[in-house]
C-alpha cells in the first residue's frame, strides 16, 4: 500500500494528533448526526442493519471523550481506520460545487466518521 497519507507509518502520538485535526466534528455534534435518518441511511451495511461508518461514528463519540493517555491499542488502530476513510473519501470528492454537496451522501457518509467536508473550523 503506497498512500502518502497512510497512517499506518505514524507514531501513535501522530494518529491522535491527525485524528484530532480530521475528525473536525465535536462528540455532541456527531452524535445528534447519528440520531439522524440521514446519517442511518448512508454507508455499507454487511447484515442489513447498521452501517460500518454509523457503527464507526458511535466509536469516534467515545474516542473523543477519552484522554490520550488512556487510549487503548485497539482505540489507536480504530483511529488509524477512521484517518484511511477519511482520506480516501476526500479523494473521491464529487464533481460539484460546494453548495450542492450540502446533502449528498458523500457528505453524510464522512460525517458518519467524524468528518464534515464543509465545516470549517
Amino acid at each position: 500500500m503506497t498512500h502518502a497519507d497512510s497512517s499506518s507509518d505514524k507514531s501513535d502520538h501522530d494518529v491522535v494528533t491527525e485524528f484530532k485535526r480530521q475528525v473536525n466534528m465535536s462528540a455532541s455534534e456527531l452524535a445528534r448526526w447519528l440520531d439522524t435518518d440521514a446519517s442511518r441511511e448512508v454507508g455499507q451495511k454487511h447484515d442489513g442493519g447498521e452501517s460500518v461508518g454509523h457503527r464507526s461514528g458511535r466509536r469516534i463519540v467515545q474516542l473523543l471523550g477519552t484522554r490520550q493517555n488512556e487510549l487503548s491499542e485497539d482505540d489507536i488502530r480504530h483511529m488509524r481506520k477512521v484517518l484511511g476513510y477519511i482520506a480516501r473519501h476526500l479523494a473521491q470528492r464529487p464533481a460539484h460545487p460546494a453548495a450542492e454537496l450540502e446533502q449528498t451522501a458523500w457528505r453524510y457518509s464522512l460525517m458518519n466518521w467524524g468528518h464534515d467536508p464543509l465545516k470549517h473550523r
